[in-house]
């Protein structure tokens, strides 16, 4: 093999290295859905998107059709960075102010429901593309209407459970919290703000408190969350991209983002930033909410470190392959030459 044919050898294995870290530190979006209690989106997604069973599932579907239902774990806002009450109006809160997910904001009392009682419970939330970040679930206050719009006003102002980066078991992300004592008809608002990015995403969980009295619209039918064979089923209607946005955010007049990477400096540092964790509430609080081991925590996208590395071992590599190119070049060159 001639020196020449070594040295673009040398140079195409360099390269080879180069692309593979550039896609090590690709960004994956994040997605999921609470599913204890379960969301709405999720519950009647359940029933089946096409031919629904419960009233207000029905009326979600007319209202905004099916692919809302197919792409249950996609209502987010791509750049929420914590700024949550100012993007999301009145009315709006269970589409986080997206329009496809418009049928969820329908004023009602026989959404699906979930028994719920006051005290120490366990919560699930499918994590089908998981992420760090904080969850905050927020209830209704003592008074709610379930037939007038929900208002950011009918939450309590601070959330009864705040956990940054839970554990990760079979898919969904698992934490308890102490939900306060409410009687009748509630709901229970998560927001899940990624630490790495500022998207977030958002549910409404309809939830009974001991004898469901049927105000505003009669007694709800239990809610059911979908199983992984309905998840299965339903992938391929879906239009939700797990490695990237759609164009889905439109509607909150958030525009569409990537993780935070080290080319973009301002992302990098968005870990850090107060806002980005949203209202967590006074540090005793925090320090008393549970949190999981960062070892059970899938990662799936690139932070600002790994962006870091991959930059690193890049530089690295291309350096060592100038350094071979050059080695080989001088090694070619006739000896005469050499001792002029």
């Amino acid at each position: 093999m001639t020196a020449r044919r070594t040295a673009a050898g040398i140079v195409v294995l360099g390269f080879a290295p180069l692309a593979l870290a550039g896609l090590a530190a690709a960004p994956a979006a994040a997605h999921g859905s609470m599913t204890d209690p379960v969301s709405r989106v999720a519950a009647c997604f359940a029933e089946g998107p096409e031919n629904p069973r419960s009233a207000a599932c029905k009326a979600a579907v007319a209202a905004g059709g099916t692919q809302a239902l197919y792409d249950w774990n996609g209502l987010n806002i791509a750049n929420a960075a914590g700024k949550h009450q100012q993007l999301i109006p009145d009315g709006k809160l269970c589409s986080a102010g997206n329009d496809k997910y418009k049928g969820l904001d329908l004023a009602r009392g026989d959404w699906p429901s979930s028994e719920m009682t006051a005290g120490n419970r366990t919560f699930r939330y499918k994590g089908t593309a998981p992420h760090r970040g904080s969850f905050e679930l927020y209830i209704t206050k003592d008074g709610y209407d379930p037939g007038k719009p929900l208002a950011w006003s009918d939450l309590e102002e601070k959330p009864f459970l705040t956990v940054t980066d839970p554990k990760l078991v079979n898919g969904d992300y698992v934490f308890t919290g102490i939900v306060p004592n409410r009687s009748g008809r509630h709901l229970i608002y998560s927001v899940w703000q990624r630490s790495d990015s500022p998207e977030a995403f958002y549910t409404c969980s309809d939830v009974v408190f001991g004898r469901d009295n049927g105000s505003a619209g009669g007694a709800a039918p239990a809610a059911s969350a979908p199983t992984d064979e309905e998840l299965a089923d339903g992938a391929d209607k879906s239009s939700v991209e797990h490695n990237g946005h759609g164009d889905n955010d439109a509607g909150t007049g958030a525009e569409v983002t990537e993780a935070a990477s080290a080319d973009r400096p301002e992302d990098s540092a968005y870990a850090n930033a107060p806002e980005a964790k949203g209202a967590a509430g006074p540090a005793e609080e925090r320090e008393q909410q549970p949190a999981g081991g960062q070892e059970n925590l899938a990662e799936t996208g690139g932070s600002a470190a790994t962006s870091y590395l991959a930059i690193g071992g890049s530089a690295t590599l291309a350096f060592g392959a100038a350094v071979l190119f050059g080695t080989a070049r001088r090694r070619a060159v006739p000896s005469g030459r050499h001792s002029r």
